[in-house]
């Protein structure tokens, strides 16, 4: 992350410690990956909702953002670093771990 953007007239601008505090962090596959995760680990109701909502299992969509990340490591096989790869599959078995667990299958 840089501490310092352009503006539209092209001149540096210099963030705020208020400012700083809002960046978001880089978007790479890494990133994709781990918001994902974080939106069916919601699904699942293993995390609070963001909203500050209780939480709230919705099955059906987690089942959905699970197969999302099973079509990523189907279309990318071969595309992916060896820390994406692994990460990709980790990310997967644990969840998919955690909806059986959740969906009460033997």
């Amino acid at each position: 992350m840089s501490e310092t953007s352009r503006s539209d007239n092209g001149q540096a601008q210099e963030f705020t410690k208020d400012q700083k505090k809002c960046l978001m962090p880089e978007l790479n596959f890494t990133t994709f990956l781990l918001s994902l995760n974080a939106s069916a680990l919601v699904q699942l109701g293993v995390h609070p909702d963001p909203s500050g909502q209780a939480s709230v299992k919705n099955l059906p969509i987690a089942k959905q953002t699970i197969d999302v990340i099973a079509m990523l490591e189907e279309k990318t096989r071969g595309n992916l670093t060896e820390d994406e790869r692994r990460l990709l599959t980790n990310i997967l078995y644990e969840l998919r771990l955690l909806y059986v667990k959740e969906k009460g299958c033997k």
